[in-house]
């Protein structure tokens, strides 16, 4: 068996640090679009157990059926609270560094 045979690449890039800081701060408001998508997701997820979705038919949901729901959601927006506290740590470090 050969080996691989792998050209030689080096690619010049150059950013300054104003480049740097406006990619950091449009990957924190990619990541907030990111996030509010999926809240967006979970309340019509809410609306569509209870009935209360535009549109749609309401389901027979049963009180455990809305329960578990309930549990889903309220795990997945625990997990988007912790994943703001990241963004918003990650925002403080750019706007200290913009400071600088």
């Amino acid at each position: 068996m050969s080996q691989a045979n792998i050209p030689n690449i080096t690619p010049t890039i150059t950013l300054t640090r104003d480049d740097a800081i406006n990619l950091i701060l449009a990957s924190i408001a990619m990541e907030e679009l990111g996030l509010s998508h999926i809240i967006n997701a979970e309340g019509e997820k809410l609306q569509y157990v209870l009935g209360t979705l535009p549109g749609v038919t309401p389901p027979s949901a049963t009180l455990d059926d809305i329960l578990r729901v309930n549990s889903s959601v309220r795990d997945t927006l625990r997990t988007v609270a912790k994943k703001e506290f990241i963004l918003v740590d990650k925002l403080d470090t750019v706007v200290r560094a913009i400071k600088k």
